[in-house]
């Protein structure tokens, strides 16, 4: 992964990428440092430029700051927004700015760094920001639908204070890397469960098994970010995502969550890539109507095996890949790589991602580890590790 020294390094989704962040005079402006500084964080080497209106809002200096280059605000010799790139975001897109790309009006160095972008076909995200009333305009939906026609991607957040306003930093660098990384090789559509389960014992008591579904997030975080089309299968959860992910499905039940599973593995596209990271009920109580009384000394509870998910979706999900994960508590590495492998020729996986409950905890200088049915084991020695090991499983072939 590489280093940037001016920014704390998260993720290498764009490692060695030359990104033009074009900034015009929306008062969405202001967030322009935030956002220079997030895709530096994942690898961008950012090179900025501002309209005039721009430099009301925000000075070049910050910017400058933020993105870790100077930016470009008047013509030079040089017309180094010609210059080779691989993607470009206009943040904030004012229906000014877009209505001149559309129109093809060169007349700043922003909007001819625009036109070149899109002259060579590279990504291209615009992110607009303004008054629900001007965006709702006929006029604008028209400039919206010829950007679509121009093959610029539209990033919209939810209107709030009567203005349609710019999504967060993380959200759109989130985006902007999916988009610049579709083209990558062996792209895939990627399933991943994650999270706990629950299930009622009575109509106000339930039973649960633990799991924040910290690493699930994180893993179908990651390879939205390297561009797969990636679907949640989301159970109880203590944690939430860093960006809202395009597509979730909530199924907190064992029996919710394999209906939904066998639902999406009859979906067109069905996923190619199952990434079985939920915590799954291995057993739940038989339901009883209403609320048991409180005050008996003992409230006996039988407990019934559910359904093992993995074996049950192997008939569902014939030619797709499959990872599967493994906890155990209390075991020697050996045993719990033996089990590992017995999951693997049970249900036909590729891969297994091993646990012990310390090193989950945090207790270990080790995460987990990798086995794989040629009989390869990998050590991991952090969550970062096992989302970039997976992403390399699933782009292999």
């Amino acid at each position: 992964m590489s280093e940037d020294t001016g920014v704390s390094v998260k993720g290498s989704s764009l490692e060695g990428k030359s990104i033009i962040l074009a900034v015009s005079g929306g008062i969405a402006a202001t967030e322009s440092i935030k956002l220079a500084r997030e895709l530096r964080r994942h690898g961008a080497v950012v090179y900025p430029i501002m309209s005039k209106s721009a430099e009301r809002i925000v000075s070049p200096l910050a910017l400058s700051w933020g993105s870790g280059d100077k930016v470009i605000t008047e013509w030079d010799p040089e017309m180094s927004q010609l210059s080779s790139f691989d993607g470009l975001i206009l943040a904030p897109a004012t229906r000014n700015s877009i209505a001149k790309f559309t129109h093809g009006l060169l007349d700043s160095p922003m909007m001819m760094a625009l036109s070149a972008a899109s002259g060579r076909g590279i990504p291209i995200m615009f992110v607009p920001s303004m008054h629900n009333d001007l965006f709702h305009d006929a006029v604008t939906k028209d400039l919206l639908s010829s950007l679509e026609g121009l093959g610029v991607e539209v990033l919209l957040d939810e209107p709030s204070e009567g203005r349609m306003k710019q999504p967060s930093a993380t959200k759109i660098v989130a985006r902007f890397c999916n988009i610049t990384n579709r083209s990558l090789e062996n792209r895939k559509r990627v399933a991943v469960s994650l999270g706990g389960n629950t299930a009622p014992i009575d109509s106000v008591r339930s039973i649960v098994n633990t799991s924040t579904g910290k690493t699930g997030w994180a893993i179908a975080e990651h390879l939205h970010r390297m561009g797969h089309d990636v679907v949640c299968l989301v159970g109880n959860t203590s944690s939430n995502p860093t960006f809202p992910l395009p597509e979730v499905i909530l199924a907190e039940s064992p029996e919710g969550m394999l209906n939904e599973s066998i639902h999406l593995a009859k979906s067109t596209p069905s996923p190619e890539i199952w990434v079985h990271a939920a915590a799954v009920l291995d057993y739940e109580p038989d339901y009883n109507e209403g609320k048991t009384p409180s005050g008996n000394e003992n409230w006996k509870i039988d407990l019934q095996p559910t359904k093992k998910h993995l074996r049950t979706l192997k008939d569902h999900v014939e030619g797709s890949r499959r990872i599967g994960f493994k906890l155990e508590v209390g075991v020697d590495e050996e045993t719990l790589i033996s089990k590992s492998r017995n999951l693997i020729s049970e249900n036909g996986l590729e891969a297994v991602v091993a646990n012990l409950l310390d090193e989950v905890n945090g207790y270990s200088n080790k995460r987990c580890r990798i086995v794989f049915s040629n009989g390869d084991v990998k050590s991991i020695q952090d969550l970062s590790g096992l989302c970039e090991s997976i992403e390399d499983i699933i782009s292999s072939n």
